[in-house]
């Protein structure tokens, strides 16, 4: 495999670039025009650490590498513009699965209207995916931070939670050959749902720029867990966060391989990560509206799970009146 060959093949198949794209990939860099405010940020991806070769075809992992990245501009309320992808390229991936993997890309690329602009190829000891995602909107205004949470907020959460850590216990116990984690009560088709929200992560963009323009304070993308991505809005915007476990939405079809696993449905909810949801914080008058906005124009649901008090800190209340510690994953960890 040639790297210029590879570069040559993989730039016959990209998607057709967005309107800010002057010069794309076969140049030593790109050029846009980019109107009004950008928002940039780079995410990795690395064998053995986010995901495992042996759970996920090569489209999947291409196409959750470019999703997550994505979400990021989700919860900033951008609309997607370019993606620049590095690809680490390992001594058992040939010119064929690269292309997979490209294609995968692709997919989502096409799906959320993002230009694939350039990027790299590597050698690289495992199977690794840098990008970089750049978003747009009219002016910086627009766009929504970690840090302008006030006390009397309320707190609001996209769609379901805890679907893709219950993905990967289901994953987890199938790839190490253990008996599989199923349940009477748990179908076919809530199990590959499950894995999907795993392998198959989509960005709630749309959602997202829904709630910039509902008057969204605050917002964070649900990657590390709730209880810990709860904690960066708490500490940018210098309050606390109350949530109450009770009105969290957790995904139907959880409660089954966490309890095989012996872990609680309201921990995978609450720590378990990936579901990249947006966790955001806005007036409470204008709860809904922005309920009926976001079902509107990003297709899912909205649900308050509590509010902003002055303070620091997250505190997950349980319904008896005791407290869940708040929890999430860290990289370094």
């Amino acid at each position: 495999m040639g790297e210029f060959e590879l570069l040559a093949r993989i730039r016959a198949r990209l998607p057709r670039p967005g309107p800010h794209l002057r010069l794309g990939s076969g140049d030593d860099a790109a050029i846009t025009v980019p109107g009004g405010a950008t928002a940039t940020s780079v995410d990795a991806l690395i064998d053995g650490v986010h995901f495992r070769r042996r759970w996920s075809s090569l489209a999947q992992i291409g196409g959750k590498a470019l999703a997550v990245a994505l979400s990021d501009l989700a919860a900033m309320g951008a609309e997607a513009g370019e993606a620049y992808v590095v690809l680490g390229v390992p001594a058992d991936l040939d010119e064929d699965g690269c292309l997979e993997l490209l294609d995968g890309l692709a997919a989502v690329a096409e799906e959320t209207g993002t230009t694939l602009a350039g990027g790299d190829v590597t050698r690289a000891p495992a199977l690794t995916l840098a990008i970089t995602v750049v978003g747009h909107a009219e002016s910086a205004d627009d766009l929504v931070t970690r840090s302008g949470a006030r006390p009397g907020d309320a707190l609001v959460v996209t769609g379901e939670l805890g679907g893709a850590a219950a993905g990967l216990l289901l994953l987890d116990a199938d790839s190490e050959a253990r008996s599989p984690l199923v349940s009477p009560g748990q179908t076919k088709g809530e199990r590959a749902r499950l894995i999907a929200r795993q392998l198959e992560p989509r960005p709630r963009l749309a959602a997202g720029r829904a709630l910039a323009g509902a008057g969204a304070t605050a917002m964070i993308d649900l990657s590390d867990g709730l209880g810990g991505d709860a904690g960066q809005i708490a500490a940018a915007s210098g309050v606390g966060l109350r949530i109450e476990a009770a009105t969290l939405p957790i995904e139907a079809g959880v409660a089954e391989p966490a309890k095989a696993a012996e872990r609680d449905p309201l921990e995978l909810a609450t720590s378990g990560g990936e579901d990249y949801e947006l966790l955001a914080t806005l007036p409470a008058k204008l709860f809904a509206g922005a309920a009926a906005a976001v079902e509107r124009q990003g297709g899912t649901t909205l649900t308050r799970i509590g509010e902003v008090v002055a303070g620091g800190g997250v505190e997950i209340r349980l319904p008896g009146g005791g407290l869940l510690a708040a929890a999430g994953f860290d990289q370094l960890g």
